[in-house]
């Protein structure tokens, strides 16, 4: 079995004067990282890998989550590939990864990750939104083999907001 865990950035700035790659979060993007990573800290076990986009928001994103996960450095690294918004590139970079890895979370982008939501799982999400954490399930033996799974968790922000 495999199980990947996408996390969509969290909300970002465009108040600042700089190139896409490197929009930083916004306050609303911070807090949600913080809460979706302190209230999923404790219902999944430490994935094996962990991938996040090189964009700047994606990065502060997943800082949160290796912070609040107390995930090690040993485990985690930047991917420039999935600075994706088609969601080709994506599955291509899963679909490479090692047997060995049962467990994979990924920090990307829209479209990429409601994508690979709706072609992968088996609960029809319109949107992951911004700081979305999705959780799918695989009985397969190689990530090479990727098809249908199971939709085993979602999360949104606005589901934690009372």
């Amino acid at each position: 079995m495999k199980r990947i865990i996408l996390v969509r950035h969290a909300k970002s700035s465009w108040k600042h004067d700089v190139r896409d790659h490197d929009r930083p979060l916004k306050l609303r993007g911070n807090n949600d990282a913080e809460l979706i990573s302190q209230h999923t800290k404790n219902c999944f076990e430490m994935p094996d890998q962990v991938i996040s986009s090189t964009a700047n928001r994606a990065k502060s994103t997943a800082q949160y989550f290796q912070r609040n996960w107390q995930i090690p450095d040993t485990i985690f690294s930047l991917n420039s590939e999935i600075y994706d918004f088609s969601g080709a590139a994506l599955t291509r970079v899963i679909q490479a990864k090692g047997s060995n890895v049962n467990s994979l979370m990924i920090f990307g982008h829209n479209f990429a990750i409601t994508y690979f939501v709706n072609t992968f799982g088996n609960l029809y999400i319109e949107n992951v939104p911004t700081c979305g954490f999705v959780v799918i399930d695989f009985d397969i033996a190689s990530w090479e083999q990727i098809k249908n799974g199971n939709t085993v968790y979602k999360i949104f922000p606005k589901d934690l907001k009372i």
